[in-house]
This record gives C-alpha cells, sequence and structure tokens, in this order.
C-alpha cells in the first residue's frame, strides 16, 4: 500500500512540474508572437452583435476574405435580426451563395435569427449554451462571438490555425477542439485566451502554413516539439 502511495505521488509530482513547464511554454509563445503580430484581431467585418453571428456562420468551409466581400453588401440589405428572419430563403441564399454551402447556411441563418427574434427580443442571447441552441452555432461560433460582441470570454475558439500549431508546438495532445480548447485553457493565462487564436491565425496564414511550414522564418522553432523532432 505505500508502494502505491509513493508511485502515485510520483506521478502527481511528475504532471504537475510537465503542466508548469507548459504553461511557461504557452506564455513564451504568446510574447513571441505579440511581438511578431502586434495588430492581430478577428478577420471578419462587423459592427453588431448580430452581423458577427452572421459572418461566424458564413465562414465555415470559407475564407474570412470572401465572407467580408459578401457581407458588404449583405449588411446593406439586412439589417436586423428580424429581417434575416423574414427573408426569403432562396433570395437569402442566393444573396450568400459564393461562401459555399449556401442553402444550409440560408436556413441556419432564417432560424437562427427567427429564434432570436422570437425568444430574445431581437438580440444576440450573451452566454454560451443559449448560442449553441442557435442552428448552425457550436462553440467555436459561440465562443467567437461573445468574446468579440460583448467581451465576454469564457474559452478559446479552436479552428484550423489554432488545432495545427498548438499540436506541432506540443502544447495539445488531443485531436478534439472540445479538448483541445480544455488543454488550451490549463496551460493559457485566461487573459490570453481571447487574443490567442487570433495570434495563431496570423501565424498560420504566414508562417506555420498546413504544408511545407517556414520553419527557418519561426519565431517559436526552439519551442517547437515538431521542428525540434525533425532537426
Amino acid at each position: 500500500m505505500c508502494a502505491k502511495k509513493k508511485k502515485k505521488s510520483k506521478k502527481k509530482k511528475k504532471e504537475k512540474v510537465k503542466n508548469k513547464a507548459l504553461k511557461e511554454k504557452a506564455k513564451e509563445v504568446v510574447k513571441r508572437l505579440k511581438k511578431a503580430y502586434p495588430d492581430a484581431k478577428i478577420a471578419l467585418n462587423f459592427k453588431t452583435p448580430i452581423q458577427l453571428l452572421i459572418a461566424t456562420i458564413l465562414s465555415a468551409q470559407c475564407t474570412d476574405e470572401r465572407v467580408n466581400e459578401v457581407t458588404k453588401d449583405l449588411f446593406k440589405k439586412y439589417k436586423t435580426a428580424e429581417d434575416f428572419a423574414k427573408a426569403d430563403l432562396e433570395e437569402l441564399a442566393e444573396d450568400i451563395k459564393s461562401t459555399g454551402f449556401y442553402r444550409q447556411k440560408a436556413q441556419y441563418i432564417k432560424d437562427a435569427c427567427k429564434i432570436i427574434v422570437e425568444k430574445y427580443k431581437g438580440e444576440v442571447p450573451k452566454t454560451v449554451e443559449e448560442l449553441m441552441e442557435l442552428p448552425g452555432v457550436a462553440r467555436k461560433t459561440a465562443n467567437i462571438v461573445l468574446a468579440n460582441a460583448y467581451g465576454i470570454v469564457e474559452g478559446i475558439p479552436v479552428d484550423t490555425h489554432v488545432r495545427r500549431i498548438s499540436q506541432r508546438l506540443g502544447l495539445v495532445t488531443s485531436k478534439q477542439p472540445e479538448k483541445i480548447e480544455k488543454e488550451l485553457m490549463e496551460v493559457l493565462s485566461k487573459r490570453s485566451w481571447f487574443i490567442f487564436p487570433y495570434l495563431m491565425q496570423a501565424h498560420g496564414r504566414k508562417i506555420c502554413i498546413s504544408r511545407k511550414p517556414k520553419c527557418e522564418e519561426c519565431v517559436l522553432k526552439d519551442l517547437c516539439n515538431a521542428y525540434l523532432s525533425s532537426n
């Protein structure tokens, strides 16, 4: 029994040391990327919470640049949740066609806005749980809307850049977005949760790209498990 307790104690101590090292590493990653990308921020254009919600739904399987092109005219035509809720479905689908999966997205937008009008008096809800009840809204979208529209930071949106770079750096071991988010929330200080995904996006688009990353130009290469294991 005593031997078992000692083994458990050793394991806990080892995990504590590992966790502390990961926190220090995560802190250094954020520090360096803030210096490299001082203007990192959300790429989607919006002025109101409903605009951000719509833009984020449209961004699924679509570039932010394309979404911004579409919403430039879309937000002139439909200004409120009620406008989207009352929109002709076929017409709305045509308006967002170039974002891909447009019929499904149009249905999501119309249905989500109906709920917002009927249940929340036209105001986009302010909790992750309420947002995730809306059609087309998963946890990532909910986190993006809450943080950028309301300044409420309850989690970390995990997109392809966050997942790829966090895994390469060795900050996380999971592959599922929900588990990756949980791991990141444990190693990052809460004040870094908001900026972290936008630093990852900036770095992922410029340096740590999916195929053939520009490792020699990377400010994080000495911290990167993937780079260190291949050199």
